[in-house]
């Protein structure tokens, strides 16, 4: 039987009796209907994996005591930071779900020219905290213990502005560059249009401020589809996608 994988926001310290979170006591006391005495495992983010055993099952919460610690080496070598131009609909939650499920670092929604969303003020506050909600439950299925963080959603200028020393990439179907061709990297900057893809002003801007421009074949991917072809690809280049 599959362990059972939850993520903990607070300090996990051997020995101890913690109360699960909110929506974490509701998935396992409620929707799983675990009892005293089962054994699940918690993460918190610092890269390790505990293993806890139920001693409270209530209505309001689920109280755990803390038994091992082990360390959870499933982390990539690469280093992704995925820029991502916001997408309608499910489309950019399916794209953050499968990047953190195929190893990225970070991630950073971007407003781009086509990329079609009005958000702002409190809506834009939710759609982040949703976003991060995302990664954390991509974790919990992949096996990572490790969060992705989610930054807020900004311009793709914006964070085309921002300084690095990563292979800087961007996916552009007329592009000659393929993944093959580049050379070896461990920590690379991937930016990837919205449904539309980006708009000939945006692309001289990326190649501006030093992003390469690399395509992933001969056919027009969806931009979700974009995304984890090119992380799976990537990772099967420079990271650990045997």
């Amino acid at each position: 039987m599959r362990t059972v994988r939850i993520y903990h926001s607070g300090p996990i310290q051997l020995g101890s009796t913690l109360m699960l979170d909110e929506d974490a006591a509701n998935h396992v006391g409620r929707v799983l209907r675990m009892q005293t005495g089962q054994i699940l495992q918690l993460f918190n983010g610092d890269g390790n994996n505990y293993a806890v055993t139920i001693t409270e099952v209530s209505k309001k919460q689920v109280l755990v005591q803390v038994e091992t610690l082990a360390a959870n080496p499933v982390e990539s070598p690469l280093r992704i930071h995925l820029g991502q131009g916001i997408s309608r609909g499910d489309r950019m939650d399916f794209a953050i779900q499968k990047a953190v499920e195929l190893g990225v670092t970070e991630i950073t929604p971007l407003f781009t020219e086509r990329c079609g969303v009005k958000l702002d003020g409190e809506r834009l506050a939710k759609r982040n905290e949703q976003w991060q909600k995302i990664a954390i439950s991509a974790c919990e299925q992949s096996g990572r213990s490790v969060v992705p963080t989610v930054h807020p959603a900004i311009s793709l200028a914006a964070w085309l502005a921002q300084p690095t020393k990563e292979l800087a990439l961007t996916l552009d179907p007329r592009a000659s560059a393929t993944i093959k061709t580049l050379a070896p990297a461990l920590a690379i900057r991937l930016v990837i249009g919205p449904e539309g893809g980006f708009t000939e002003h945006e692309v001289a801007i990326t190649a501006s401020a030093g992003f390469n421009g690399i395509q992933l074949g001969p056919r027009i991917l969806r931009t979700e589809t974009a995304a984890l072809t090119a992380i799976s690809a990537l990772q099967l280049q420079f990271g650990d996608l045997a």
